[in-house]
């Protein structure tokens, strides 16, 4: 790999992680009463996600539809198969529960994800049916057309879920 690349690799993560942080600040602020604040971060959110899809048009790391979902198929399944049950077994050594909790949620969501991104894959066509997605706002749960009445993974109350149109 060249430098350029490694560096492009190294500047989308990093702008991708401020995306993601400011918009947790952002909230954060709202939740505290400064609203300018939040705006503010919102604002430079929006900048790092221009940022970060700039990185990785140039690293050519945009395919097809279809390449695009079988990469996030084969993301979400490492994720699931490989990354998180290791830092489960380490924040359960470590007696981290928090840590052990929201490695845990997000195990079992990405399982999810990767079967949603393979439904779709396998049905790819322009005419496939339009409906909305459903997130639990605890942890990351994704259901298709409808809320669940809870949350199958944390027992969150399914009229917290936030609506994907």
């Amino acid at each position: 790999m060249s430098k350029t690349t490694d560096n492009l690799q190294e500047a989308f993560a990093g702008e991708s992680q401020a995306n993601r942080k400011y918009l947790a600040f952002a909230k954060k602020a709202d939740e505290e009463g400064y609203p300018q604040v939040a705006r503010l971060f919102r604002a430079a959110a929006e900048a790092e996600t221009i940022h970060a899809h700039n990185h990785l048009r140039a690293l050519k790391g945009i395919g097809s539809t279809a390449d695009n979902l079988k990469e996030a198929v084969a993301g979400e399944t490492h994720e699931f198969k490989n990354m998180y049950p290791g830092m489960i077994a380490a924040a359960q050594a470590e007696g981290n529960k928090e840590a052990e909790r929201s490695f845990s949620y997000a195990n079992e969501v990405e399982q999810i994800h990767a079967g949603l991104y393979q439904q779709l894959l396998d049905g790819l066509a322009k005419d496939m049916a339009q409906y909305a997605y459903w997130v639990c706002p605890v942890c990351g749960y994704t259901a298709e057309k409808e809320h669940p009445e809870r949350c199958p993974v944390c027992n969150a109350k399914g009229d917290r879920f936030i609506k994907i149109d």
